[in-house]
């Protein structure tokens, strides 16, 4: 990707040297009871448990207030302590100028409408707006603080575990959790709340499913429209090809025939690889928002 020495997001936090950071305080520890779905969550891993309060339930219960939630402390903003970082500078830098990008990128798709969010880098554990936050449950959105969570390991999981290589698959998770913001700020996220709650549990898979799929298509939109300070296109030769294989490992049913060998539909939330893949390259083929319907 072309990035150069493009500038690098301000709006982040850095979380890392922190890791094994308790769940006690603030709320957190009893939040870790509960174990529903969170709309907007999880970039895309089978077979774990997400030990997060989900969106449904906290917002519903006027979000931070509901639950006695959890509210970052101004010391927890700050980030780790000076020389205690475990954030390598490249990845960092990288992951910084694809968020500055989604900023720009999103700022002229939405204009006025668009407000950043927050990136927190953390290693481990952290805590969320929604609850606890570990690297077992993947890159998340959390709408109750409109923040993104991310285990930087993540990227070499996604490399290893899931054969899906290179700095378009690492754009691509960020840009996917962007999607999810901007689902937020544009009501989407709000909209599928109040079909989720009037939904049995399969017909609420399947909402969030269309969910995952829409931040799926923002992330090609994204990609499509992102210009270096020139006007040139970030994309190089080969980049799209590497997020087509990331949506392709994180599918659902690959994950669970992998994990589980065998495949439930009605438990898929994210997608099938298939769907997962129609969805980024209509985003990119058209760069436009409005073919990412819900």
């Amino acid at each position: 990707m072309r990035f150069g020495d493009e500038r690098e997001s301000s709006n982040y936090v850095d979380d890392t040297g922190r890791g094994g950071l308790g769940f006690g305080g603030g709320g957190g520890g009893n939040m870790l009871g509960c174990l529903i779905p969170l709309i907007a969550s999880r970039f895309g891993i089978g077979g774990v448990i997400v030990v997060v309060v989900g969106y449904f339930l906290l917002s519903s219960l006027g979000g931070l207030g509901g639950l006695g939630g959890y509210a970052p402390s101004p010391q927890q903003q700050i980030g780790a302590p000076a020389g205690r970082s475990t954030l390598d500078p490249a990845t960092k830098r990288f992951t910084l100028q694809v968020l500055a990008s989604t900023e720009d990128t999103w700022s002229k798709l939405l204009g006025g409408r668009y407000t950043p969010t927050t990136l927190v880098f953390y290693s481990e554990a952290d805590q969320s707006g929604c609850g606890a936050a570990q690297s077992a449950m993947g890159p998340f959105y959390c709408p109750n603080d409109q923040r993104i969570y991310l285990d930087t390991e993540f990227f070499n999981e996604l490399s290893r575990r899931f054969q899906a290589p290179g700095d378009f698959a690492m754009a691509y998770v960020v840009a996917h959790e962007v999607g999810h913001h901007v689902q937020d700020l544009t009501g989407k996220l709000g909209e599928a709340e109040q079909l989720q709650a009037r939904a049995s549990r399969t017909e609420g898979n399947a909402i969030q499913v269309k969910i995952e799929l829409q931040a799926d298509c923002y992330a090609g939109v994204w990609a499509a429209n992102a210009r270096t300070p020139e006007g040139q296109s970030v994309m190089e030769p080969g980049d799209f090809e590497e997020g087509m294989r990331a949506a392709e490992a994180i599918g659902d049913d690959t994950l669970q025939r992998q994990t589980q060998g065998q495949v439930i539909p009605d438990s898929f939330t994210h997608g099938t690889s298939a769907q997962r893949m129609e969805a980024l390259q209509r985003g990119y083929k058209s760069g436009d928002p409005n073919v990412c319907k819900f």
